[in-house]
């Protein structure tokens, strides 16, 4: 009996991984906008995606972000000036898209661009730190999607939207977690309703990869103004020396739990923008394989006594 189990089980993923090889042609033709392009998995897929043949639109953030793409890739890629937080800057790349495109439509559109800070206990922030990053994180990524939408249904293209392994669990406070559960529900919906229109939605949950995103002295330095806000009855809560133990756990832990390989990333972005058939999701690093996907499905008190035993406690928490 487990032997036929475990034979259907191999004949299933060397049925996906036959399937799953086909790429589309004529690449040339095939317009990828992708945002978040100055640094990280955006640049490296654009510089990836441009080798391959494909026509990249990349949205940088900064002027240098722009000139160093020039620099590298070929005259097919075009680079744009994006704020996803900018109603005005997501219309104008679009306008600018829809007169590069013409009647093909767009092919794609990989919704990379975001941030991970502030990032803190729920208790040190304000409501205008959630709103900061939910307009990166979440409102611009269905900001961009919505704003080349009738150019990718045209196409019969495909949306990629990359979330996290934070978009299934929530171990840390603060609205990272929050606007990456947001992106998923997002994809989720968009998936069912472009469905009817021959247009694919897919979705990235990456584990921890070395990036700015994971960056210890980018986010021990936020950290560190968060906690120089606080009222002093809050910090006598956490303890004096709570600020410390957390730079001293970032800097072990991630550094152990981050990923440097970022191909792993963007080759799950490759294929969904280029695979005949891809697939709905993609968790590239074996972190997300292996704990936190798994940890999403367990019991919650499973679960959170998992998280909690691994945590850093406030000095006055309750025993």
């Amino acid at each position: 009996m487990y032997l036929y189990l475990l034979g259907l089980v191999v004949c299933f993923y060397l049925y996906r991984w036959a399937r799953e090889i086909p790429r589309v042609s004529d690449k040339s033709d095939k317009y990828v906008y992708i945002t978040g392009c100055d640094t990280g998995f955006g640049n490296l897929l654009a510089r990836h995606l441009d080798k391959l043949g494909f026509s990249v639109i990349a949205a940088c953030f900064t002027e240098k972000g722009e000139d160093d793409l020039r620099k590298v890739c070929s005259d097919r890629l075009t680079t744009a000036h994006l704020d996803v937080t900018k109603n005005d800057s997501i219309s104008q790349v679009a306008a600018f898209i829809q007169d590069k495109v013409g009647a093909r439509g767009l092919w794609a559109v990989v919704n990379n661009a975001g941030v991970a800070v502030p990032s803190a206990p729920c208790d040190w922030l304000t409501i205008d730190d959630y709103k900061s990053m939910l307009e990166v994180n979440l409102h611009g990524v269905i900001g961009v999607t919505l704003s080349v939408l009738p150019l990718i249904k045209k196409a019969r293209g495909r949306v990629v939207n990359v979330a996290s392994v934070f978009g299934r669990i929530s171990p840390v406070g603060g609205p990272y977690t929050v606007s990456k559960y947001g992106v998923e529900a997002f994809n989720d919906s968009l998936r069912l309703n472009m469905k009817p229109f021959g247009v694919k939605v897919l979705c990235i949950e990456p584990g921890f990869f070395k990036t700015t995103v994971t960056d210890s002295e980018v986010l021990g330095r936020s950290i560190k103004k968060l906690w120089d806000r606080l009222p002093q009855e809050l910090k006598d809560e956490y303890g004096h020396d709570y600020l410390d133990k957390v730079e001293v756990m970032m800097k072990q832990k991630l550094s152990q739990m981050s990923d440097g390989d970022l191909m792993k990333v963007v080759s799950c972005m490759e294929h969904a923008v280029s695979a005949c058939h891809p697939r709905k999701r993609y968790s590239p690093g074996w972190d997300a394989k292996f704990f936190w996907l798994p940890l999403s499905y367990m019991p919650t008190m499973v679960a959170d006594y998992l998280l909690l035993k691994e945590a850093i406690l406030p000095a006055k928490a309750v025993a």
